[in-house]
């Protein structure tokens, strides 16, 4: 083969080459620009424990009920719904925190509290107080100092809620009740239920 023939070779192939990288990345989506993250749909704003289903409905569903309601910055307001004691010794606070507000609110760093390995976007910074035993519980943590509790949490826009859950030591037995803390919310008294 001469010289000639070899630059010919080379040239076409990478001119084929060009042909399917063209093919491939027009096949990508190329165009269509940066596409916007799926929103959630807002939960109910009312108290669903007052809801009643609607007649012929086959939801078999049980209303949630709401023991706490307590306030937080910018019209966040937050209600508990359970602090359920398991067999494994472990006490599960869980409940809806909802933007009654007219902003979206991002300002959440606060509730992750002051540790440095706290996960970011969560509710790791939440306590609980038995004021009989005198104790503090904080949210339990994995090997790795990740909180057993609510993560990912970004931004909660006007109208929208989101659920929470915050997994801790449980107290003794004879410990009926706790007060729940997140950070910038005001404090609720909680009933221990199992």
């Amino acid at each position: 083969m001469s010289i000639r023939h070899e630059v010919k070779v080379r040239g076409g192939a990478a001119v084929a080459v060009a042909a399917v990288l063209a093919l491939t990345l027009s096949g990508c989506g190329g165009g269509e620009g940066p596409k916007e993250p799926q929103k959630v749909p807002p939960q109910s704003q009312g108290n669903t424990a007052a809801q009643t289903p609607a007649p012929g409905s086959t939801n078999s569903a049980a209303p949630v009920q709401v023991i706490a309601t307590t306030k937080g910055p910018a019209g966040l307001v937050m209600d508990i719904n359970a602090a359920a004691r398991d067999q494994d010794g472990y006490l599960t606070v869980s409940g809806q925190i909802k933007n009654t507000g007219s902003k979206t609110f991002a300002q959440m760093a606060a509730w992750r509290g002051d540790e440095k390995n706290a996960s970011p976007g969560s509710v790791a910074g939440a306590t609980l107080v038995d004021s009989v035993g005198k104790k503090r519980y904080y949210v339990l943590r994995d090997t790795e100092g990740r909180c057993a509790c609510t993560i990912g949490l970004a931004m909660l826009g006007a109208g929208d809620s989101v659920p929470f859950f915050a997994q801790f030591p449980a107290p003794p037995a004879t410990t009926t009740e706790v007060v729940f803390s997140l950070p910038t919310f005001e404090t609720a008294t909680v009933k221990i239920s199992g």
